[in-house]
């Protein structure tokens, strides 16, 4: 029995190279003869798991193809390695393989031909990958958005190549972030805010009536509303061929510094932006649910010295119910048990209320306040030993730059890996440094003046009338973190 194989893939499709052709082309090879017909439509010629194909396969090693017709070689793959692989397959059952632009005689010139073929054909789907990737990015950097991406908040502008704001979705994206980053907002948290949107009608993106959670936490994380929109941010090389073959696809993010910032209209400012990215970081503790008492500082605490968070609990002490913070964790598969520290929820609200308290009265205070002299130590003390090994790696670059120009009798391909490795290294210790900057300037309560100043502004219109919730919500905008001693005799408050 002849077997007639034909294929496309989804650019084939888009270009307009229907599968017909090919076929009819095979039916005039054998004359219209009597034969199976197998095809893949819209399936990528660089995976060799494809339904039709599998199916031949299993027909000739049944012994039911004696003959296999294929308009190319790259029909049957875009790997050479594939092609050869079919090819030996299909030979060592006798099955004699056909194609009708090109015949390939079995002989190792023929086979020497077949393998150029599969090589170039290759070689051409490498490159136009490449040229369409670097056409991209080259149009990337010229400040053209690459395409419709369906951004809240703006519509297409396909002339230009840009987006533009679409006003009524642009006060839904300010109102998320206004509700997200004032202290007084009625909505708590994400969930909050997601929870009011679908309450309120206002419909999604794709116009449905439920926000989720994960859309609202998506958008407060997307730096494209501050005018900002980023390109080749995912390394997304063979998602297409692990799609194809119904694996799952693993977006990476790419270094920063690979990015391709492209201008766009601002919605919201950098500086909101950069207080919902702080708030995000301290969400899922500060907007717990809620419990049967109401603690001023949950999701605030840590103990000094085990590092555990500490929550709000009853407990009985002489005999007399009191609300307590403790770092005791009594739940199942518990990583970290506690060390037993335990403070009255009154003694210590009133410790951190009189201290936030002092400085909302004198904000002056606050630009000198250091939240853990020990904590900025370190940091300052990795940074300095950071920058001594960054200068070292140059300094060592250099010196062989220097004696690969000097020498003639170098082996050049041991100098270059070298050079790859310190390169890398060097890419890492910058990376690392970067993060230490931005981890002292938070420890410094330098991060986001900001949020403080938004705290200073209510409470100082407020502060006649402040009531439990008002104070929770000012030292929420304040305080990222407060740590306790065992012995109660340090309280750490770090600002934001």
């Amino acid at each position: 029995m002849i077997a007639i194989y034909a294929r496309v893939s989804t650019e084939d499709q888009l270009k307009g190279y229907g599968i017909n052709n090919q076929i009819d082309e095979c039916l005039k090879k054998i004359k219209n003869q009597e034969h199976m017909l197998f095809k893949d439509e819209g399936i990528s010629g660089e995976i060799i798991d494809r339904p039709g194909l599998t199916l031949l396969r299993e027909n000739v090693q049944a012994g039911i193809i004696d003959e296999v017709v294929c308009y190319d070689p790259d029909r049957l793959s875009r790997k050479l390695m594939h092609q050869l692989m079919i090819d030996d397959e299909f030979r060592k059952k006798g099955v004699r393989v056909v194609f009708v632009n090109g015949e390939y005689a079995q002989s190792p010139e023929g086979q020497l031909f077949f393998s150029m073929r599969g090589a170039i054909s290759e070689f051409e789907k490498e490159k136009i990958k490449q040229r369409t990737k670097g056409g991209k990015l080259r149009k990337a950097r010229e400040g053209k958005v690459l395409g419709n991406y369906g951004l809240y908040g703006y519509d297409y502008d396909r002339e230009k190549k840009s987006y533009k704001i679409n006003e009524e979705q642009a006060k839904v994206v300010k109102m998320i972030f206004d509700y997200f980053t004032e202290p007084t907002s009625p909505f708590k948290g994400i969930n909050g805010i997601a929870r009011h949107l679908t309450d309120m009608g206002i419909p999604t993106a794709k116009n449905g009536k439920v926000w989720h959670r994960q859309v609202v936490r998506q958008m407060l994380m997307n730096i494209s509303y501050t005018g900002k929109h980023p390109h080749n941010r995912y390394d997304t090389e063979g998602d297409y061929v692990r799609k194809q073959s119904g694996q799952t696809t693993q977006q990476k993010i790419r270094p920063e510094d690979e990015w391709i910032y492209v201008d766009i209209p601002q919605i919201i400012s950098e500086d909101q932006y950069n207080m919902a990215q702080d708030l995000l970081k301290e969400s899922r503790r500060r907007y717990a649910k809620d419990s049967l008492h109401d603690y001023l500082l949950s999701g605030l605490l840590r103990c000094k010295d085990c590092n555990n968070t500490m929550t709000g609990a009853r407990a009985s002490w002489w005999g007399e119910k009191v609300f307590i913070y403790t770092d005791v964790k009594n739940y199942s598969g518990a990583k970290n048990k506690g060390c037993g520290n335990q403070i009255h929820t009154s003694k210590l609200d009133d410790v951190v209320w009189e201290h936030v308290h002092h400085l909302l009265n004198n904000p002056d205070e606050i630009s000198t306040f250091k939240q853990s002299k020990k904590v900025t130590a370190m940091f300052e003390n990795e940074l300095k030993q950071l920058e001594k090994e960054l200068e070292k790696n140059k300094k060592g670059r250099q010196r062989l730059i220097s004696l690969v120009a000097q020498s003639d009798d170098l082996d050049l391909s041991d100098i270059q890996e070298q050079l790859e490795e310190m390169k890398s290294k060097e890419k890492s210790l910058q990376k690392k440094y970067t993060q230490l900057e931005k981890d002292l300037k938070a420890a410094k309560g330098e991060s986001n003046e900001d949020m403080i100043t938004s705290a200073i502004r209510y409470y100082t219109e407020n502060k006649d009338s402040l009531n439990f919730e008002d104070k929770k919500a000012i030292i929420r905008q304040m305080v990222k973190q407060i740590y306790v001693s065992k012995d109660h005799e340090e309280v750490d408050i770090h600002l934001f």
